[in-house]
């Protein structure tokens, strides 16, 4: 007599247990290739800093190490000098293993290969151990400057949403680049939501890694009257709902009681009692920021404006003005390309 086969159900406990191992294992193998790239693009700079080796060493190297270790790959002329970069760019010990591990080595050769600034470097490698960007969106990442413009255009938030979420201005951004979308020219607002829904995908990576979708032209009922909100999301970091509106025109400063008036539904009817306060986007396709300081400035509500680009920005317009703001704000001496 055979025993009746279990369900699939009961081995889900060792299947999980499997996958953890696997990724144990990958993550182990990643910290381990990282810091011997590291060791030795150290051995590499410190011989020709020494003046002991010139750059045609490298080259000898490179063929020594192809005929004493058989079948191994990756220790190329270029991929030696590679690691000489590595080292050179971070040649503090201790944040290879506080940081640089977390990334694997492709990572370190895009930022490496596309930073100008050790500044800039470091906001990649953060952002992207945080958020757990693929490569593609690595990619993607510098090519919508994500770092000048967050340098260039801080996020605006009005006075409440800073202090009831301290940590709201590094979460949101003040422009969002969606141009995965393909919308044309003059889209309409219904363009625009479907759009997102479609790629909600996408958006949820360029919106950021904690963010949680919960719906679409979300029913709020007040006084007998029915409301539909554009979107809204949940943030478990901030541990609070998300309400975005959506405008396809320039941010006008009515917009704002709008979105309040969302935002005292939400709370009053939404939120659960351990959730924070819920927090409100208004996305608007363009907005003159001086507007918005006025408009924000006595809103009573956790609020921000940011807009959304349907095209890659000029990335060279913004390293070009980057570079200025760094003229004005530096001593003559600091200032660096």
């Amino acid at each position: 007599m055979t025993s009746v086969p279990q369900q699939p159900a009961d081995f889900a406990d060792i299947a999980r247990l499997i996958a953890a191992s696997r990724q144990q294992a990958v993550q182990a193998v990643n910290t381990l290739l990282v810091e011997l790239y590291w060791q030795i693009g150290e051995r590499i700079s410190r011989k020709i800093a020494a003046a002991e080796w010139g750059d045609g060493v490298v080259a000898q190297l490179a063929g020594y190490l192809a005929q004493t270790q058989p079948g191994l790959r990756g220790f190329t002329r270029r991929n030696l000098f590679r690691m000489r970069h590595f080292y050179e760019a971070y040649p503090a010990r201790e944040i290879v293993s506080a940081l640089l591990t977390q990334l694997p080595w492709t990572h370190h050769l895009i930022i490496l290969g596309q930073s100008k600034r050790p500044e800039e470097r470091e906001f990649y490698l953060r952002l992207a151990a945080q958020e757990k960007w693929s490569s593609r969106e690595l990619e993607r990442q510098f090519k919508t400057a994500l770092f000048e413009r967050t340098v260039l255009h801080p996020t605006k938030v009005s006075a409440l949403a800073r202090q009831i979420h301290p940590d709201v201005a590094g979460i949101f951004k003040d422009s969002y680049v969606v141009e995965f979308l393909g919308l044309p020219t003059g889209h309409a607002e219904a363009d625009l939501h479907q759009s997102l829904l479609a790629r909600l995908k996408d958006f949820l990576i360029e919106l950021g890694r904690d963010f949680c979708f919960v719906g679409s032209e979300y029913p709020l009922q007040v006084g007998g009257r029915d409301f539909a909100l554009d979107l809204l999301f949940f943030h478990r970091g901030l541990n609070s709902l998300v309400a975005i509106e959506l405008k396809v025109g320039r941010f006008e400063p009515e917009y704002l009681g709008k979105l309040n008036f969302y935002l005292e539904a939400l709370d009053r009817d939404v939120k659960k009692p351990h959730e924070r306060p819920a927090i409100g986007v208004l996305l608007c396709a363009s907005k003159d920021d001086e507007v918005v300081e006025y408009a924000l400035s006595r809103s009573t509500s956790p609020a921000l404006i940011a807009e959304y680009q349907t095209q890659l920005p000029d990335k060279a317009l913004l390293r070009a003005k980057l570079h200025e703001f760094y003229l004005q704000n530096t001593q003559p001496d600091d200032a660096t390309d």
